[in-house]
């Protein structure tokens, strides 16, 4: 970095920090849901809300920022949403209300959308295009250190200081970097003001789609309008199909997937293979707890072999991706997703735990070679003026199947154990638990192979 300006390290220092911070709070806080469920005496469907009302704001709220920072500036878009992701990881360190809980998250899925649409957007434009991909694997860099980190410091925090120590270190955090990013980032403007408008309608339209389809699918086992939120969400769906084509200025370009089958079956490979793969570590945190015994501490750093493997490989699966087709990456990173969580469909009281890690570095392996070459899939399959939205849209896919993959869990634990609370579930309900939601993903994950491997080259 010795031949950048002080504006350009500090970018670069501001984007590592907040995509490590980001993925942290949330690979942390799963090794704490057992504790926090009982802490809040909810039952087990309830507590997967903490994870699940996160990632379902970010999901909804990801492309109307994005659009927002479009028309105004990026940098007072992330600022204000690194505000508000820190005073909400402040404040759920001190709540003590489950209702709070929750609609804390809620507020710092907002900071987190706000965040997530703007910090690629700021470190690519602080650098000229030669330089691109190298700060980009900084930023991807940080993301799998975030992951890697939050199982085990994680564990620790809950361990010797309780859960709500993982929201102090993330204010700590994201405080921080706040202040050094109103300081020393790049002022920006926006150059496309006068081509945008902000699609009111439309962002009404997605929003409340996203709102009324995930929630609608994640209460089905605890609401009797769980089915008429579905069907709302669907008919929502066909409107904002049917306005964004009539738009001038549409929140999400339907035209790419039109007549473009790679791109479009890209996207759906990604919205699958996060949705098969999200839920894993929430899973697995709960059963070597509760299942096995094991603290806070130890199932952190279990679950550390997956994104380790993740950190290590990503780098090279990307430089592999520029000489292999990154199609045919794609779907050997889809494989072995799949192979991984065959072996958690089997997973009992006794399993072996080298068997476990074995699945997770599988799965690790997988993902790795998902990731990056689906992404440079997508970018293929678009021209360099439309990277930005194409790159919107993957986003997009990637909060959603983080959702859905809640989503299903919480229906499965509403499913089998109904009102009781997490500590109370006897290991054999719970391994039945992890069974189903398992086979579940595993189908999922085999159809995303199969529109993986439908791609042309």
């Amino acid at each position: 970095m010795k031949n950048y300006t002080s504006e350009q390290k500090s970018t670069i220092g501001v984007v590592m920090i907040t995509a490590f911070v980001a993925t942290f709070t949330g690979s942390a806080l799963n090794l704490s849901i057992p504790a926090m469920g009982r802490d809040f005496n909810v039952s087990a469907s309830m507590i997967g809300w903490v994870v699940t009302s996160y990632m379902l704001t970010v999901a909804a709220l990801s492309v109307p920022f994005g659009r927002l920072a479009d028309i105004t500036q990026k940098k007072r878009v992330f600022l204000l949403g690194l505000l508000i992701f820190s005073v909400s990881s402040l404040s759920s360190a001190f709540v003590w209300d489950f209702v709070g809980m929750v609609a804390l998250r809620v507020l710092q899925g907002i900071g987190g959308a706000m965040i997530f649409c703007t910090n690629t957007a700021i470190l690519v434009s602080a650098f000229p295009g030669s330089e691109r991909g190298k700060v980009l694997g900084y930023s991807i860099a940080s993301t799998y250190v975030g992951l890697s980190a939050g199982p085990v410091v994680g564990g620790l925090l809950n361990h010797y200081f309780g859960w709500r120590s993982i929201f102090l270190l993330t204010f700590a955090i994201s405080g921080a970097v706040f202040c050094t990013a109103q300081s020393k980032l790049p002022k920006g403007k926006s150059d496309r003001k006068s081509e945008l408008s902000f699609d009111i309608l439309g962002n009404v339209l997605y929003i409340t789609m996203i709102v009324a389809l995930m929630y609608g699918f994640s209460a089905i086992s605890t609401s009797k309008l769980s089915a008429a939120m579905i069907a709302a969400g669907v008919l929502l769906a066909a409107v904002f199909v049917w306005h964004e084509l009539k738009a001038e200025s549409p929140i999400v370009q339907i035209r790419f997937f039109i007549g473009n089958a790679a791109y479009t079956f890209s996207n759906i490979a990604a919205l699958l293979n996060y949705g098969s793969t999200f839920a894993i570590g929430y899973l697995l945190s709960i059963y070597l707890q509760v299942a096995m015994g094991y603290s806070s501490q130890s199932a952190g750093f279990v679950l550390i072999a997956q994104p380790v493997v993740m950190a290590l490989l990503s780098p090279y699966a990307g430089n592999l991706s520029d000489r292999v087709s990154p199609f045919l990456l794609a779907s050997a990173g889809m494989g072995c997703c799949a192979a991984g969580i065959v072996f958690f469909i089997f997973i009992s009281v006794d399993y072996p735990l080298w068997l476990i890690i074995v699945a997770l570095v599988i799965t690790g392996v997988g993902f790795a070679l998902f990731s990056s070459p689906n992404t440079n899939a997508v970018m293929a399959c678009v021209e360099a003026k439309d990277y930005g939205v194409a790159s919107s849209i993957l986003a997009t896919m990637r909060s959603l199947g983080h959702a859905s993959s809640m989503a299903i869990v919480t229906l499965v634990v509403g499913m089998y154990m109904g009102s009781s609370a997490l500590e109370s579930a006897t290991p054999d309900i719970l391994i039945i638990t992890m069974h189903t939601s398992f086979k579940i993903f595993a189908v999922i994950c085999f159809v995303g192979i199969f529109f993986s491997a439908k791609r042309r080259k």
